[in-house]
């Protein structure tokens, strides 16, 4: 594994305030099983676990421009978390749901960019039986949001209104299927 070190995250998270998709993916791989690892000790629940996690990116690369360099990258996600645990804690004490405003949905950070990923190409040369093999390996909610987009070609936009998530939840679940389905594969 290539050493990671502090210039290679700090230039990615430039990038990433840029609006650099790369770069925004580099962070999601890099950080993805620390902010896990931290929900699933906090929740004992690896739905809820990653369910928070997908939630943490979003607000995340949605709030980066507002990301103090000169704290540490991964504190900052983990207190995005911590905070989002805490809310769904109050929110499922006090039981009331509150809607996101169609206001909030539009000014929607872009996370994801159309442009092919590797993941995207090594999905795209599978055959098709095949590929609907290797996607039933993944976790409900990331088949859901695969099929939606690859074999019913629906926007982000529309995913998200069919499966009532915030786009960009949407487009961090989308990042993650496609990464671990491309792990599938090439195990397969």
């Amino acid at each position: 594994m290539l050493e990671i070190n502090d210039n290679k995250i700090a230039s990615h998270l430039a990038k990433a305030k840029g609006g650099d998709q790369a770069a925004f993916r580099f962070l999601l791989n890099l950080f993805w099983s620390d902010v896990y690892n931290y929900q699933l000790k906090r929740t004992k629940s690896e739905n809820d676990a990653e369910d928070i996690t997908i939630q943490t990116f979003s607000k995340a690369f949605d709030k980066i421009n507002t990301f103090d360099d000169k704290y540490v990258f991964k504190t900052w996600l983990i207190t995005i978390s911590k905070n989002i645990h805490i809310d769904l804690l109050r929110k499922k004490n006090s039981s009331i749901t509150i809607e996101t405003s169609k206001e909030q949905e539009e000014k929607v950070y872009l996370v994801v960019d159309e442009n092919p990923t590797p993941e995207d190409k090594i999905i795209g040369e599978q055959n098709l039986a095949a590929l609907q093999r290797d996607i039933k390996q993944l976790k409900p909610k990331y088949q859901e949001v695969i099929q939606l987009r690859y074999f019913q070609e629906l926007t982000y936009k529309e995913i998200s209104e069919q499966i009532k998530e915030p786009m960009n939840n949407v487009k961090v679940k989308l990042l993650r299927a496609k990464k671990l389905l491309a792990a599938i594969i090439k195990k397969s």
